[in-house]
């Protein structure tokens, strides 16, 4: 498999075999190897894997999970096939949707800053014992819990949600979540929304941040508040200059000097790497164009691509 993608530069299983030079015919080949991705991933491959990548990564390691989709507009027979948010259709003002599946995808970031997988599952609303999206995201949070100990969680702000910072103080396990709009904080005494916070203050330490590949200058700024979910002390941090709204980033991590503000937007950051790897699988291996069918065969060959 791992040869053949690599030679082929594809997921199809036909374009594979091409490489293999079998002298069996490609039709029974074909039949082998989807016999093989039925059977789900290989329990020992990936523990074998995620070992490897421990190898890799820092002493404090950052985490950052994403969604994604896979899109298949005109597929039929494939097994619980749901209607996904095209990502590569949609724009901020229209939601485009499309056939499809969900990909939950957590990366942590080796020494040199490169994602490398450590949980991606496909998966769809359709499937039989399908619960919600927050528990396939709990299961990528629990593998980085149990791989590392402790880590540091980037996630945007799909993941404002209570049951996020819930699970993450009871895995005793750090975060920094980009903030929506609507989100409110406990400060001074009462509930006001993070939006207020942000426009009553000025960003006052100023600091180079890569955002989607480019540098820019960026002022950040931090203010001690409390979290709806928990009533625990957690940390808003603001970064003007980036976007046309200045961020705001919650954070349990400790900030006592002007390095812990910026550490914690540097950790937020680096995100879009999350997205460029996904788009690396779609686009260098034609991901999207997979044939098999059922479910567990999808994600063993979405395995095969990601080693």
């Amino acid at each position: 498999m791992l040869y053949g993608i690599l030679a082929s530069g594809s997921c199809l299983l036909t374009d594979i075999v091409d490489q293999l030079h079998k002298d069996s015919k490609k039709v029974n080949s074909v039949e082998r190897l989807t016999r093989h991705l039925n059977k789900g991933i290989p329990v020992t491959a990936l523990k074998t894997y995620l070992s490897s990548v421990r190898k890799w990564v820092p002493s404090e390691p950052v985490i950052h999970i994403d969604d994604s989709d896979v899109v298949k507009p005109n597929g039929y027979k494939f097994e619980a096939l749901c209607k996904v948010r095209d990502g590569s259709k949609s724009t901020d003002t229209k939601s485009v949707y499309e056939k499809g599946y969900h990909v939950t995808e957590a990366c942590v970031l080796t020494g040199n800053g490169h994602p490398v997988s450590i949980f991606s599952r496909i998966h769809s609303s359709s499937e039989k014992n399908f619960t919600s999206i927050n528990d396939i995201t709990s299961a990528a949070i629990e593998q980085g819990s149990s791989l590392f100990g402790k880590a540091t969680f980037a996630l945007d702000r799909g993941y404002d949600d209570n049951k996020m910072f819930l699970k993450f103080d009871a895995l005793k396990q750090d975060y920094v979540i980009r903030l929506t709009a609507k989100r409110k904080l406990y400060f001074h005494g009462k509930w006001i929304p993070a939006t207020q916070l942000r426009n009553q203050r000025k960003g006052k330490i100023k600091t180079p941040l890569i955002y989607r590949g480019k540098k820019r200058d960026a002022y950040l700024s931090h203010v001690k508040v409390q979290i709806t979910a928990s009533k625990k002390d957690i940390y808003l941090v603001l970064v003007y200059g980036i976007t046309e709204h200045p961020m705001m980033l919650a954070t349990n991590k400790e900030i006592r000097s002007k390095e812990d503000v910026i550490k914690v937007a540097k950790t937020y950051f680096p995100r879009w790497r999350t997205e460029e790897y996904f788009r690396c699988k779609k686009q260098m291996f034609q991901f999207e164009n997979f044939r098999v069918r059922k479910l567990t065969a999808i994600n063993a060959l979405n395995f095969y691509i990601t080693l």
